[in-house]
């Protein structure tokens, strides 16, 4: 039987260059931004939620708009653009895809930008009900390494990439006690709808949880 586990913390990314630097997202963004702000009222943003950036590098000088209700941010600046939310699970994944697609075709049509390939990423940490998480890490210890020494590990970490496109972490927790860390990262291209990524990811995550022998708690 899988390994009940809880998901307290969990978060999902959507970063996106354009296909050329327009600058007018950096010095004169005021109708762009009315763009945005107009297509995300049906989240109940406000203006205090507007978050102007000016300092860093120019690609890290832009906008934050947040949706504190909905645990959104979404960024963008004269290069590229960023969605974030905090919390998310598939129960949600509808409204997740509803918000980013609201801002992201206000963003390009007030801005007249064409957006680049899709990076996306998905972070959860997962508490098992009964078993301490090092078990859960074991079975992905090279036997080679593990005759290194006899004494039982402390912690497992594993990262594979396949190029530029696909990549998966797998750590213990360094924020919950007794907790693993999964990060899951795919580029998509500029074509991919958002229902195409959300359907890829969700098969990402269950092939993932069932390397791991774990299953998440519903109750």
């Amino acid at each position: 039987m899988p390994e009940l586990v809880a998901i307290p913390i969990s978060f999902f990314e959507l970063s996106i260059d354009y296909d050329h630097v327009t600058f007018k997202l950096l010095l004169d963004r005021a109708s762009v931004l009315q763009s945005i702000y107009d297509a995300l009222k049906p989240w109940s943003i406000r203006v205090d939620d507007l978050e102007p950036i000016t300092t860093g590098k120019i690609t890290e000088q832009g906008i934050n708009i947040k949706l504190p209700l909905q645990r959104v941010v979404f960024f963008f600046s004269a290069a590229g653009c960023k969605f974030t939310r905090e919390g998310v699970d598939w129960p949600n994944a509808e409204e997740t895809i509803a918000i980013a697609d609201a801002a992201l075709t206000a963003l390009t049509e007030s801005a007249g930008i064409t957006l680049g390939p899709k990076n996306t990423s998905i972070s959860i940490h997962l508490q098992p009900k009964t078993l301490p998480f090092i078990d859960l890490l074991k079975p992905l210890i090279p036997s080679q390494l593990a005759a290194l020494d006899h004494s039982p590990p402390t912690t497992i970490a594993s990262v594979v990439k396949w190029g530029d496109d696909h990549k998966v972490t797998i750590d213990g927790s360094g924020a919950l006690a007794n907790a693993l860390f999964l990060r899951f990262e795919r580029r998509f291209p500029s074509t991919a709808t958002y229902q195409e990524i959300a359907n890829r990811l969700q098969k990402d995550e269950q092939d993932l949880f069932q390397i791991l022998g774990v299953e998440e708690d519903q109750g």
